[in-house]
């Protein structure tokens, strides 16, 4: 039986009435981790505080759990849908045509895990390269607002998928400057980018199977695709260059595959206009949608930009503006 859906007001009631994520859990047949990202969530873009009525619960509420991310979340996926789409750099203001194709993914397939295979946080103003010119950059407090806009909506849309974040470079430029400039302060809530997306399980590489891994980015270049599945054994779900595309490699463990998600961003939107500075780019806008059948990966499928507000997919165009 499917999770039944409530609007934020209704779920505000219904903890200031019940105060328990076990309970809500129970009444929305729901897992209790669900409920809990849902609850910070709200707390985060409301600027509100859904008390528990556990004494030990709010004892401990402030304290922050380990800071370091895992090296692997293993999902162990038997049948059902992953979706992946990396590379978002979200920006203030933006909803990318991918963006509202994701959503409509999410709905239209149900996956059982929804993985964020990093860089959804730019960092462009703590970049280690230079400015360019007189160019303006969104300030943190920006980018973390625009990360939790687009997140917040993929988990309101997301029912009982698990929520993973592979992190990227471009991620790990929050931590990394903190810890180079501000160390006094380890452990401190809030100086962890996952502090800020409670919802979001983040990991250096989730295994769906023990023969798919998924993670930013393992080799580079043009052939990276191929040489990522010829070099780790596994198929291998990787972002970071933003191509979008599918690989197959055979040999005698049979087939397997590179993929890259592609870019969930405008390759000419804000985030890239200077520093690429007008020239032509083998990018695509994008994400993966991974299948699993039997405990079997059959062949992965990418859904693709196809002109403002509509995205192509199996075949078909589908018009997304609205969402």
């Amino acid at each position: 039986m499917a999770a039944p859906k409530i609007t934020d007001a209704e779920f505000i009631a219904l903890w200031q009435d019940l105060k328990s994520a076990k309970k809500i859990a129970t009444v929305l047949n729901q897992e209790q981790a669900g409920v809990h990202g849902r609850r910070r969530s709200i707390e985060r873009r409301y600027h509100i505080k859904l008390e528990s009525e556990s004494p030990k619960a709010r004892q401990f509420d402030h304290l922050q759990t380990a800071h370091n991310h895992k090296a692997r979340h293993q999902l162990g996926i038997e049948n059902g849908v992953v979706i992946v789409f990396s590379d978002a750099h979200f920006w203030p203001g933006l909803r990318s045509t991918a963006f509202k194709g994701l959503l409509w993914a999410i709905n239209e397939f149900k996956p059982k895990a929804i993985i964020n295979n990093g860089d959804a946080f730019d960092g462009a103003s703590i970049s280690r390269f230079p400015r360019i010119g007189w160019d303006t950059k969104p300030s943190i407090i920006e980018e973390l607002k625009a990360c939790e806009a687009c997140l917040g909506e993929i988990e309101d849309e997301a029912g009982r998928a698990k929520l993973i974040w592979t992190m990227g470079n471009h991620d790990s430029r929050f931590e990394n400057r903190l810890a180079a400039n501000a160390g006094e302060f380890e452990g401190v809530k809030g100086f962890s980018l996952k502090d800020h997306f409670p919802a979001w399980n983040s990991c250096w590489s989730c295994w769906p199977t023990e023969d798919v891994v998924v993670k930013h980015r393992y080799k580079g270049g043009i052939h990276a695709t191929h040489n990522n599945t010829v070099g780790s054994g596994k198929t291998i779900v990787t972002g970071h260059l933003h191509s979008l595309k599918v690989t197959p490699y055979a040999d005698y463990n049979g087939n397997r595959f590179g993929v890259d998600t592609g870019t969930l961003a405008d390759p000419t939107g804000p985030q890239f206009l200077d520093y690429l500075e007008d020239n032509p780019v083998n990018w695509r806008s994008g994400f993966a949608i991974l299948t699993f059948f039997n405990g079997q990966l059959l062949w992965p499928e990418v859904v693709h930009r196809f002109s403002e507000g509509h995205i192509e997919f199996r075949g078909q165009v589908y018009d997304v503006s609205a969402l």
